[in-house]
């Protein structure tokens, strides 16, 4: 897959995404938040919560839920986290790490706290 379609279709799903946390009555604080260890893809808030979420695009369907998220990228979307929480907010929030997986069909599954900090 050529790397212009595929950010294509990455960023198709995380409009998607966006557009159903908006109807959840979520403000989207950030897109594709990057510091040099790494990025997280929607940045959600409401008023005391703070969703980092992490978006895939999955056509397969028989996809191992334990591989969507390496420990060593959950590694790297916490400390992105941290770095966006010390320069944006002073208030303390509950956060957590949610997952949401895009089919090809434009089916959303959507896992809150799919992993935490621990």
């Amino acid at each position: 897959m050529a790397m212009n379609n595929k950010k294509h279709i990455g960023n198709h799903g995380e409009d998607l995404v966006a557009d159903r946390l908006k109807r959840e009555g979520f403000s989207i604080e950030a897109r594709n938040y990057a510091k040099q260890y790494g990025e997280i893809d929607i940045i959600a808030s409401k008023p005391d919560l703070i969703a980092f979420v992490e978006v895939k695009n999955r056509f397969n369907p028989l996809f191992d839920m334990t591989e969507l998220i390496p420990r060593s990228k959950q590694r790297k979307l916490i400390a992105v986290a941290k770095a966006f929480l010390a320069h944006y907010h002073t208030a303390q929030v509950t956060c957590r790490f949610d997952v949401a997986l895009v089919t090809q069909s434009k089916e959303i599954t959507y896992i809150e706290n799919a992993f935490t900090q621990e």
